[in-house]
């Protein structure tokens, strides 16, 4: 079947989800979770089955049964289709291959910041700090677990880009207040 629309980023994660091993989308919801997968990915236990009934149609993932446990729904299962593995492989090498522009929110809050006192930028900048050296430590933390647990290096490689894009965010964002504090940048 044709596709007419490239994977989403959801769509990415549960054909990846499903290389593993056959699995029903709350299952796939849950590992995701497990993983932190949603520090990447929006999901949602509602727009997984959503995603995953788009791929079916489109011929990349097929049913290959339905069970119950006790007074729980059915949950159907489902697999990868030769064609979802196509499907797959194409998306992640034009993801990687070619960037795009997702339109993040900080870099219009920035180009519009001088609609605000210098002072009240600083604050909310040290704000914006203290969240992302969250994230970074989060991200330390769970590499320094998966490494003591011997977890190749290629299933996590996405925590050292984040932190590499966290810290050189921390760092610019710090310069930015050196500048506004110390008059550097009139404001």
């Amino acid at each position: 079947m044709a596709r007419a629309t490239p994977l989403t980023p959801l769509g990415v994660a549960a054909l990846s989800l499903l290389v593993e091993e056959p699995m029903h989308p709350y299952e796939m919801y849950q590992l995701l979770m497990a993983r932190h997968e949603d520090r990447l990915v929006k999901v949602r236990p509602g727009t997984l089955y959503h995603a995953v009934g788009r791929l079916e149609e489109q011929g990349l993932v097929a049913a290959t049964g339905t069970d119950r446990e006790g007074n729980r729904p059915e949950r159907t299962t489902y697999e990868i289709s030769g064609a979802g593995r196509d499907a797959l492989t194409q998306r992640l090498q034009d993801m990687l291959a070619s960037p795009v522009n997702e339109y993040p929110a900080f870099p219009l809050a920035i180009s519009e910041a001088y609609n605000l006192p210098a002072g009240v930028v600083i604050d909310l900048l040290d704000r914006r700090l203290q969240a992302l050296q969250e994230q970074c430590d989060f991200l330390v933390a769970a590499e320094g677990r998966v490494r003591a647990k011997g977890v190749e290096r290629k299933y996590w490689i996405d925590m050292e880009y984040q932190q590499t894009v966290l810290r050189a965010e921390i760092c610019w964002i710090r310069g930015l207040q050196d500048q506004l504090g110390n008059g550097q940048l009139p404001w």
